[in-house]
């Protein structure tokens, strides 16, 4: 195998710390928002990713994180009486996760919230599309 140029190995490092960055500074986005509303960035994070019912392993995935640690979040949700574990409609051995309507209230205005002064607002609908491409296919490739 043979080593890149140095440009090259230049400009990845660059690009790489430019998307740690972006990461840290999303990341403390969402952990000032979430601690405005009395959350913690993981329990922000699995509020904004529950847009309907679902399965904690969907939730997980979601979440990019192990289900352990979505099951201590959830618990967490669940006493704060933001969400409901019900049973799944074809799988007796799953539950399906639902925002009781005080979850669901508490959602939106987090969504308000994370959408305001967010590390991606200075770019237009256009350029974060652009972007989400560039990502997705940096994500995904070999």
């Amino acid at each position: 195998m043979t080593t890149p140029p140095e440009p090259q190995v230049i400009a990845e490092r660059q690009l790489c710390g430019l998307v740690n960055g972006l990461a840290q500074r999303i990341a403390e986005h969402v952990r000032e928002r979430a601690a405005s509303l009395g959350l913690t960035a993981p329990q922000a994070t699995a509020l904004r990713e529950m847009s309907g019912p679902m399965t904690m392993r969907e939730l997980s995935e979601r979440m990019s994180c192990e289900p352990s640690n979505t099951t201590f979040v959830v618990d967490r949700l669940e006493k704060q009486r933001l969400v409901e574990r019900h049973p799944h409609p074809t799988d007796r051995r799953a539950k399906h996760l639902v925002l009781t309507p005080e979850g669901a209230a508490l959602r939106e205005r987090l969504l308000e919230l994370l959408a305001l002064g967010s590390p991606l607002s200075g770019l237009t609908p256009e350029e974060q599309r652009v972007l989400r491409g560039l990502l997705e296919q940096a994500v995904t490739s070999p």
